[in-house]
């Protein structure tokens, strides 16, 4: 355990951001899933329209700093690339 009163600070910024990085990433990782069993389906209509909603709370996360801009741009094409086989 930390001594130093900064040190002690940091460890409890480090966690609140480590919950809301964490919540975010089952967000996305949700639209992952919903959109996988939309091209499962067939659904190509609906899988546009949650892939919509996925690439905004992608980009999101990327401005916040939970994901690097490339890893978020990968993300969205290759969702983008599975919705467009169908």
């Amino acid at each position: 355990m930390a001594n130093i009163k900064n040190a002690k600070k940091r460890i409890k910024t480090t966690k609140t951001k480590t919950e809301r990085n964490k919540i975010v990433k089952s967000k996305i990782k949700m639209f992952d899933h919903k959109i996988a069993e939309l091209i499962k389906s067939g659904n190509k209509a609906e899988a546009n329209k949650i892939l919509s909603e996925a690439t905004k709370a992608i980009d999101m996360a990327a401005s916040k700093g939970i994901y690097h801009k490339n890893n978020a741009s990968r993300k969205i094409s290759r969702l983008q690339k599975s919705i467009n086989k169908i």
